[in-house]
């Protein structure tokens, strides 16, 4: 439990609507050896005797599992403060110096943290959601946190952080400095990045063995299907789906008749670098002309194109035929014919493609690594 006695000096000085600046800290400056004792002591908005420690210097305190919701703290100094699994929520940081400060299990949601000195401090498991850090310095804090959900990281300093663990959803960095980003223990190999939101997912790929499957099931199976199946074609889109399914691969269909939210050309691309290869049909193209120019230039991913009938490709499409990872056109006479020659016109040509340049990559990799 908490120090009776320093409990009391501080209420009382607040009681009296003294500044925070005055009995308190007076003692504070005579006594610097003692550690004051808060554990467990309830200041919250509904006690009226403690709302604002504004300036108040609470080096070293100990206000372990102490209720300090909405209490103000800005401009205090918390240096090697004691806040474990304190109840924070809705408190104001502005300012304050919370240099080793221990705040491990602490209930930070929506708190104000904005130009606070947070070097060296400890967040490990606490919950920062909705919490505003504009401007403050987290140099080497230990941020192994439960929740940093929507947290605003806006021009803050996370250089040397220790984000272990950091569940980092819908984060607001413009503006933050975010360097050597420490995402293993202190028993591990140490491995930085320098992004937080990146951080997330590097550490999951390393100690997720069903991450690292899934993408290596993305990257070794997956085919992009481009082409614009109005109703009419839907019978295309379903066989071609289920004849590659059929044959162990991941088909991934991208149908320019459904609305997008995002810019296609991006979404496009994403998927195009994840893919095996990718079967264009350009029968009645639309909006293929578009992609293929933001995917063929650019990725050495195999593209078969198809085509129904005796029809000609668009114009422009010729001048894809410089880039080697383009097949030749593979011509169909309705769903049958494309299905029967499936494996020997479309994948076959595709996988051959997909080994030769593969060998290519790894002949000039070989090449670079020659000695002189």
């Amino acid at each position: 439990m908490a120090n009776k006695e320093h409990v009391a000096l501080l209420k009382g000085s607040l009681f009296d609507g003294e500044p925070a600046d005055s009995e308190w800290n007076a003692w504070r400056r005579t006594n610097p050896e003692v550690r004051p004792d808060l554990v467990e002591a309830v200041f919250t908005e509904d006690d009226l005797s403690f709302t604002d420690l504004h300036g108040a210097d609470l080096r070293g305190v100990v206000l372990k599992a102490a209720r300090l919701s909405h209490v103000d703290f800005s401009f205090a100094d918390l240096r090697e403060a004691c806040l474990e699994d304190a109840y924070l929520s809705g408190a104001n940081f502005h300012k304050a110096d919370l240099r080793g400060a221990d705040l491990s299990g602490a209930h930070l949601a929506y708190v104000t943290l904005s130009g606070a000195d947070l070097r060296r401090a400890h967040l490990s498991w606490a919950n920062i959601s909705g919490a505003d850090f504009i401007g403050a310095d987290l140099g080497e804090a230990d941020l192994t946190i439960t929740n940093a959900i929507e947290a605003n990281f806006a021009d803050a300093n996370l250089t040397g952080c220790h984000i272990y663990g950091i569940s980092a959803w819908g984060l607001k960095l413009e503006g933050a400095t975010q360097q050597n980003l420490v995402i293993t223990t202190e028993d591990e190999p140490q491995i930085t990045v320098d992004n937080i939101e990146v951080a997330q997912f590097v550490y999951l790929l390393l100690h997720n063995q069903k991450i690292r499957d899934a993408i290596d099931t993305i990257t070794s199976k997956a085919v992009l299907i481009l082409g614009r199946f109005r109703p009419e074609r839907k019978a295309v889109l379903d066989a071609l789906r289920s004849a590659l399914r059929d044959r162990n691969y991941l088909p991934i269909l991208f149908d320019f008749d459904v609305p997008a939210s995002r810019d296609i050309t991006e979404t496009v691309s994403l998927l195009a670098r994840m893919a095996r290869f990718i079967v264009a049909d350009l029968t009645d193209p639309s909006s293929i002309p578009k992609e293929l120019e933001a995917i063929v230039p650019f990725l050495a991913v195999p593209v078969q194109p198809l085509l129904e009938g005796a029809s000609r490709p668009y114009a422009m499409f010729k001048d894809y035929w410089k880039y080697e990872w383009l097949l030749p056109v593979h011509r169909y006479e309705g769903l049958a014919p494309l299905l029967a020659t499936l494996a020997e016109k479309v994948i076959a040509p595709a996988e051959a493609k997909v080994q030769a340049l593969e060998e290519r990559r790894r002949r000039i990799e070989a090449e670079l690594t020659m000695p002189k």
